[in-house]
């Protein structure tokens, strides 16, 4: 029987937060997929200090619309940003707790050193409300939390726009 040293260990279970993040569905989930640059109607600047906050906090996207996050870390340690539903981030924050020097890359995380910049691009597939936060030990439970709204994309008006606002 073969058996597997700590780097074994460690990837082992890094293929598991990988599955856990990509599992069965996920194609339909509302988190949505990694976007190319060339696609991102903007970019979106994210803070991220030693006082456990994002600034900002809540951003607003249009279902469909392709995002570039350029991710900050104003801090003296190590932060990270993970885009996800709320299960997905606890299930890998728990991993996270049990393995803190884990270390992945994933195309909807980035993990950034103290003084660094980082981005994530991603296209919003779905509506509602996704989720982020920086699964480095302690943080999540400090309240390193975030959230997109996502706006539902709108069918092609067949009026002459004037009957949604006030003059």
């Amino acid at each position: 029987m073969k058996t597997f040293g700590k780097a074994g260990v460690v990837s082992a279970l890094v293929l598991a937060a990988s599955a856990v993040m990509a599992g069965p569905g996920h194609g339909s989930n509302p988190v949505g997929e990694a976007g190319k640059v060339a696609q991102a109607t903007r970019t979106v600047e994210i803070d991220m200090t030693d006082n456990m906050r994002f600034t900002p906090a809540e951003i607003s996207v249009r279902q469909g619309e392709t995002v570039r996050f350029v991710v900050k870390n104003s801090g003296a340690v190590k932060h990270e940003l993970v885009l996800g539903t709320p299960e997905e981030l606890k299930e890998h924050y728990a991993l996270m707790l049990k393995m803190p020097g884990m270390e992945h890359a994933d195309d909807n995380m980035v993990s950034v050193a103290p003084g660094q910049t980082g981005e994530i691009v991603w296209r919003f597939t779905g509506s509602g409300k996704v989720d982020f936060a920086c699964l480095q030990p302690g943080h999540y439970d400090a309240g390193m939390k975030g959230l997109v709204n996502v706006a539902q994309k709108t069918g092609v008006s067949t009026n002459s726009g004037h009957d949604n606002h006030k003059h």
